[in-house]
């Protein structure tokens, strides 16, 4: 499933996920990347706080799932592996969770092997494709997941780089319309409600770069969930979900995280 699209890594605009990886301490990025993320930085330095936060929810939430019986998981938008990865959360609890990882730039490809190294009794796999793929991404995923049983959806850090005008929302319904009752959807998602000035100038820098960023509002965030029954906490800063679940990163109460985390149940 990892070689179907075999796509030239373009190192003229910076990429999310690449950027992501800047953030993080990675090595996996670009000149162009890494300049993109210090200009992100000049404008609000903690940025790298904020990404750190996006993947201890994704393991508090993976945890809690897994907790709840959940063995499929379906991450949207996986990025460039950091350990712990999702599998490893999951399999760590239930040793027999299958878990399909998707992501559309071929750099995290290369890195494919890393994230197939799972349980003897579970299943991980990587699809190549884009979130606004979705049919290419479900008939991918359905090689390896039960669409009959429980899927969590997990699109951490993702939704926001997919605007209005790419039908955000209608490709998340698409996704869900697919699972069964039981299933979960996972977002964390950035927003400009706590920071205005400094979320308008990233959003302008970024687009003149080529990468689009669709801040949105607890209002538009909490969409992405109708129809679907919210967990406690509800819509939450992302390090205030179930924080008892995994460990605080450093710097996250220094100051606001500008952004929403949420998990929510199909009925």
């Amino acid at each position: 499933m990892t070689g179907q699209h075999p796509v030239e890594i373009d190192t003229s605009r910076p990429h999310p996920a690449r950027m992501y990886d800047w953030y993080l301490g990675g090595k996996d990025n670009y000149p162009v990347d890494e300049a993109m993320g210090r200009q992100m930085l000049a404008l609000d330095p903690r940025v790298p706080v904020m990404a750190r936060v996006n993947r201890a929810f994704m393991q508090r939430a993976t945890r809690w799932l897994a907790g709840q019986g959940v063995r499929q998981f379906l991450d949207v938008g996986t990025g460039i592996p950091t350990e712990p990865n999702l599998h490893q959360v999951a399999q760590e609890i239930a040793p027999d969770a299958r878990v399909v990882y998707c992501d559309n730039d071929p750099i995290v490809l290369a890195h494919a092997a890393a994230l197939l190294r799972g349980t003897d009794e579970g299943v991980t796999e990587y699809l190549q494709a884009d979130v606004r793929e979705p049919d290419a991404i479900l008939e991918g995923a359905r090689k390896v997941l039960d669409f009959t049983r429980p899927v969590a959806l997990s699109l951490i850090a993702l939704l926001h780089f997919v605007s209005d005008e790419d039908g955000a929302h209608e490709l998340v319904g698409r996704l869900l319309d697919a699972l069964p009752s039981g299933s979960h959807l996972v977002v964390t998602h950035a927003t400009a409600d706590f920071t205005p000035e400094e979320s308008k100038a990233a959003t302008e820098k970024l687009k003149a770069a080529g990468v689009t960023l669709a801040l949105r509002s607890r209002e538009e965030f909490t969409r992405f969930f109708d129809g679907l029954d919210l967990v406690d906490p509800g819509v939450q800063v992302p390090h205030l979900w179930h924080p008892e679940l995994g460990e605080p990163v450093p710097g996250q109460d220094d100051g606001v995280i500008p952004g929403y985390g949420a998990v929510a149940r199909k009925p």
